[in-house]
């Protein structure tokens, strides 16, 4: 379980990177991809710790999404 956590925490941390690079369309697009790829995970996740933990990764996605696009997430997003 760890391997595929430290993927994303380094996934993260380079949207972070991009972010603070002023690369916002790159951190965004980057972004996108961990998302698509966090869903996948939660589709197979099998401890609920696992659950807690890509879940965590989800509302820091939503906050940089916010960072990246200056707007408020909507219910549901």
């Amino acid at each position: 379980m760890s391997n595929k956590f430290e993927t994303l925490k380094a996934s993260v941390q380079e949207i972070i990177d991009l972010i603070a690079a002023g690369d916002s369309r790159e951190a965004n697009n980057k972004l996108l991809v961990v998302s698509d790829t966090l869903d996948e995970m939660i589709d197979f996740a099998e401890e609920d710790e696992e659950v807690r933990e890509i879940s965590r990764y989800q509302v820091l996605l939503n906050q940089l999404h916010v960072k990246i696009n200056g707007e408020e997430p909507v219910d549901g997003e």
